[in-house]
């Protein structure tokens, strides 16, 4: 059966979507074996979640040249449906102005995520690194390899870095074994286990513990998934510690905003008297919500006696809730696109938690005041607070970053407000509520 020409066109263009989509890795390897024109040719105009997920799986230093000939446009399009990590591995990698170019076609909330991110805090890991490696899978041959080695105009290297599909390291090869292995070799019949390697998000004290632990010249980075997002050289590791000694002698003479611990008691005082200031008023707006209950509390005096105790879990529960928000963000382990599943696992986790807590809980105070009523309360009260206080201590943070705020510096201040007037809510208004039960316990 013949096939009419004029369809031809359309019927290889849906072969190699189909190819593209349902085979990412297979698709990656083998444009690796092209000139990043071609490569570029075949994914141009392809749509962009297609396209993403083929070039995620790209090496480092390929995919940059496979961008270089696809229109900015359609670049930014790609990013927007990458995993948001393997987009800020990729724009770290860039030129600083090019990023800027890139960033400017994002729409603003997106483009400014990305350049939080994009900046690393201080005294860690990602500071000192260098972002722009070459780095091959663990399939590619010998020969492909020394062709992108040239094709990239790569001069000065003695360490090739493998990693696997996902971009995750696994091993490295030294150039000299490349420059006499044979041509259809696979890089991982060459491959030496990695010595050592740090985190991004690692204080730069490891990075020297490693180096003098190890003795290597070069140290991989990686990020929490275990992706290649960089290297340490050490000559730039010297030069970037030598300007970070200096600025240290900065801060000893005040001429940083951050306290430490040898600062002057002004200083201290101007950093956190605002602070405690801005505690004492909600401490009082806390108050005020027990004052709304206070006939309550005069008609029931065990409720005064167990208010410490609602107030208390639910301060604990969102504490938890917050450390584990503000570790993510620290670590960059979530952004700010992740707020809806972490709000879900703190709100499921805080009511699961409050369950359990609130069958303890009720049962002790039913051995302690036989009062039927008072036990119920108490569960209804712990369940009611505690997953309120979790989904607290999981937007705080997020709201405070969103809206240019430090989370670390406010977050505790803002989520004990809300877990007190959560805890005192939930327990004397159930009890307001229920105050008939608690009439017919003869409380």
């Amino acid at each position: 059966m013949s096939t009419d020409s004029s369809h031809q066109p359309e019927i290889l263009t849906s072969l190699s979507q189909a190819f593209l989509r349902q085979y990412p890795s297979d698709a990656a390897r083998r444009m690796e074996m092209l000139t990043a024109s071609d490569a570029a040719e075949l994914i141009r105009g392809q749509p962009a979640q297609i396209s993403a997920r083929v070039l995620e799986k790209l090496t480092p230093g390929f995919v940059e040249s496979v961008f270089f000939y696809l229109p900015d446009r359609e670049v930014v399009g790609i990013l927007e449906v990458m995993d948001v990590s393997v987009c800020i591995n990729f724009l770290a990698r860039l030129e600083p102005q090019r990023t800027s170019e890139f960033l400017a076609l994002f729409n603003p909330g997106t483009a400014s995520e990305l350049r939080t991110l994009l900046d690393y805090p201080e005294n860690c890991v990602g500071r000192l690194m260098n972002p722009r490696i070459i780095a091959f899978n663990q399939k590619t041959t010998v020969s492909q390899a020394l062709g992108q080695l040239k094709h990239n105009g790569v001069q000065v290297i003695r360490h090739l870095f493998l990693v696997n599909d996902n971009m995750q390291l696994q091993s490295q090869v030294d150039v000299q074994r490349l420059a006499l292995a044979e041509s259809d070799a696979s890089l991982a019949s060459l491959a030496i286990p990695v010595t050592t390697h740090v985190h991004a998000m690692d204080h730069k004290d490891e990075v020297m513990e490693k180096l003098e632990k190890f003795h290597v010249d070069v140290l991989p980075v990686v990020d929490v998934e275990f992706r290649l997002v960089g290297v340490i050289e050490g000559k730039g590791l010297f030069d970037a510690l030598r300007e970070d000694i200096v600025t240290d002698m900065q801060t000893m003479v005040g001429a940083s905003k951050d306290e430490r611990a040898l600062s002057s008691s002004l200083l201290a005082v101007r950093k956190r008297l605002p602070w405690l200031q801005i505690n004492l008023l909600t401490a009082f707006l806390a108050a005020s919500v027990v004052g709304i209950f206070e006939d309550t509390i005069a008609r029931y005096t065990a409720l005064a006696v167990l208010l410490p105790i609602a107030a208390g879990q639910s301060g604990n529960t969102g504490a938890q809730a917050l450390a584990v928000t503000m570790r993510g963000l620290t670590l960059r382990e979530i952004t700010m696109r992740d707020w809806f599943r972490v709000l879900m696992k703190e709100l499921a986790a805080g009511f699961i938690n409050g369950v359990g807590i609130a069958v303890v809980c009720a049962g002790g105070v039913y051995l302690w005041s036989q009062s039927t009523g008072l036990a119920l309360i108490m569960a209804i009260a712990m369940v009611t607070s505690m997953t309120i206080a979790g989904i607290s201590g999981a937007l705080v943070p997020i709201l405070l970053k969103r809206f240019g705020q430090d989370p670390a510096q406010s977050s505790s201040i803002v989520l004990t407000t809300i877990t007190d007037i959560a805890g005192f809510m939930a327990f004397l208004g159930t009890a307001t509520l229920l105050s008939a039960m608690l009439d017919a316990s003869g409380m």
